[in-house]
């Protein structure tokens, strides 16, 4: 795929299964993750999400199946394999007790590294980031914006090839989320494979180049999102009267229109762009003048929807 670089996958599972007691908290599940890409790994609360990123960076002990980061295995080339991962999860974990910098200084001692360098890289990471007047206080003192940034910083103060980001903008405001899409998107461009959960499904619509849909442990869609969109092929018009509708048009009645009184509008769910100005015709024929007229096209909240609903 154009813009992937060649090599083993940057992520490769296969038949990963993990069992909490009775619960199947992800149940036999098979995906891969292109160097290079952004890959959007989705599905509703207790889905399998964290207990899979779990696995992948060692929190959790696997059941069965086998996890691959850049070729190196898991379980038995932890060392390496852990060391090319870098995770910002949602919840905020931080010691209260070390300042933002030490923060970042300290997490690069988990993965072997220390001195000048890492101070360095640390001093560039905060002033990346915005929080280079912050870099003696403790994170107690910081917004919550300001934390969203220094989990992500933190995440990337080992320069990991593949970066984990779990709900990254969850109760952020819109400027910052839109300025961390930014950031995200540089780090992408620069080389860094991303997987990214999210319940913003706009997000993940924006952002990624690939999806997996995880629901009760199971992978049930995985494909590029263009591909995810094009399975919802068709569009919804909503066309609201300058009066009560006294009798369906039988033209679109037979395109199953709904109508609404309370609102004066019709609805039609599966309708392609080409028709919509015959469908306008239709109404203005049976002499109703167009008090407003909605076109959505199909969104990536549209396919999960229907997924969840399967």
């Amino acid at each position: 795929m154009s813009g992937f670089r060649e090599g083993p996958p940057a992520l490769r599972i296969e038949h990963l299964s993990k069992h909490y007691g009775t619960l199947v908290a992800v149940d036999d599940i098979c995906l891969q993750v292109a160097q290079g890409d952004f890959f959007g790994f989705l599905g509703p609360n207790g889905a399998g999400k964290t207990t899979t990123i779990n696995a992948i960076v060692g929190l959790a002990k696997i059941d069965a199946g086998r996890i691959d980061i850049f070729g190196n295995d898991n379980a038995r080339d932890w060392r390496v394999a852990r060391r090319l991962v870098g995770l910002a999860p949602q919840e905020y974990n931080f010691d209260r007790f070390l300042s933002i910098r030490d923060i970042l200084i300290y997490q690069a001692g988990y993965y072997g590294l220390s001195g000048e360098g890492v101070r360095r890289r640390a001093d560039v990471l905060l002033e990346r980031f915005g929080l280079a007047s912050k870099a003696r206080d403790t994170y107690l003192k910081l917004s919550g914006g300001m934390k969203r940034r220094l989990t992500l910083a933190r995440a990337l103060i080992h320069e990991p090839r593949l970066l984990i980001l779990d709900e990254p903008t969850a109760g952020v405001d819109v400027e910052l989320r839109i300025e961390l899409w930014g950031m995200l998107r540089e780090l992408n461009a620069a080389g860094t494979t991303i997987i990214l959960t999210t319940h913003y499904l706009e997000e993940a619509e924006s952002m990624c180049r690939n999806i997996a849909i995880i629901e009760a442990g199971c992978i049930v869609a995985m494909d590029s999102t263009v591909a995810l969109l094009a399975r919802r092929r068709h569009d919804a018009l909503s066309v609201t009267l300058d009066r009560p509708l006294a009798v369906m048009p039988p033209e679109l009645a037979a395109r199953a229109a709904r109508y609404d009184p309370a609102t004066r509008t019709i609805f039609l769910d599966r309708l392609a762009p080409a028709d919509v100005p015959a469908a306008l015709a239709v109404v203005e024929k049976a002499g109703y003048e167009l008090a407003d007229v909605e076109f959505k096209r199909a969104s990536l909240q549209d396919v999960f929807l229907d997924l969840m609903r399967k």
